[in-house]
């Protein structure tokens, strides 16, 4: 895999920061919290879950988004594996990964897959889980994606610091690679963005937001 590796800094408390976006990759508060009430109740997760669904996401970052997921998926005895997609510019090194996962006890079950397929090919394949990173940058990888995800976890680092990854166009890209009545949600409740999401075809609603954030965004493609 050579793709350029995503530099961190370690802010007190275990956190790990970007170097290059300047921006934590969760939340200071509790990540794990966090991506459970961002991406998994903001796509109506897991009461929707069934047999093949498939999560996609913008930026894989730790893999916290993946482990919260797959936590989830295996509590609700959901028949074969979940399919979970992401698609990443930056993938940390998997000592990386796995440092910043040592915070959450729960991650322990995946947090040397994770960090292998950083490493690696991108792949983890288990009996309830099949994940694929596709390296590379979405706005060129996600169009050429020649599937559907029926949840989307839009997680790139603030607007402001990686507008890359909320363009209109790659949204779009995304809208297209929804299922009929699949689900997007983010953190994210800036303006620009919740519009970028309805001009691509999302009905999209703000809705509260995570600890000291505020607001959030989800959206639904009819």
């Amino acid at each position: 895999m050579d793709q350029p590796r995503h530099q961190i800094a370690w802010r007190e408390g275990g956190v790990p920061v970007s170097q290059l976006f300047d921006d934590p990759f969760y939340s200071l508060e509790d990540g794990l919290a966090e991506t459970r009430h961002v991406f998994l109740t903001g796509n109506g997760l897991p009461d929707r879950f069934r047999p093949g669904f498939h999560i996609a996401e913008l930026g894989f970052g730790t893999g916290l988004n993946l482990v919260a997921a797959a936590l989830a998926w295996d509590a609700s005895g959901t028949n074969g594996p979940l399919r979970f997609t992401s698609f990443e510019a930056f993938p940390l090194a998997g000592a990386e990964a796995r440092a910043a996962l040592a915070a959450f006890p729960e991650a322990a079950p995946y947090a040397d897959a994770i960090a292998a397929a950083l490493d690696g090919d991108g792949r983890i394949e288990t009996p309830t889980l099949s994940a694929r990173i596709v390296f590379g940058d979405a706005r060129a990888t996600v169009p050429a994606w020649d599937d559907q995800a029926d949840a989307w976890f839009l997680d790139g680092f603030a607007p402001a610091r990686n507008p890359e990854l909320w363009e209109p166009a790659l949204l779009r890209a995304v809208a297209a690679h929804t299922a009929p009545g699949g689900t997007c949600a983010t953190y994210s409740a800036a303006g620009h963005v919740r519009a970028a999401l309805a001009a691509a075809g999302f009905t999209v609603d703000r809705i509260p937001g995570y600890g000291r954030k505020r607001h959030m965004t989800k959206g639904r493609r009819p």
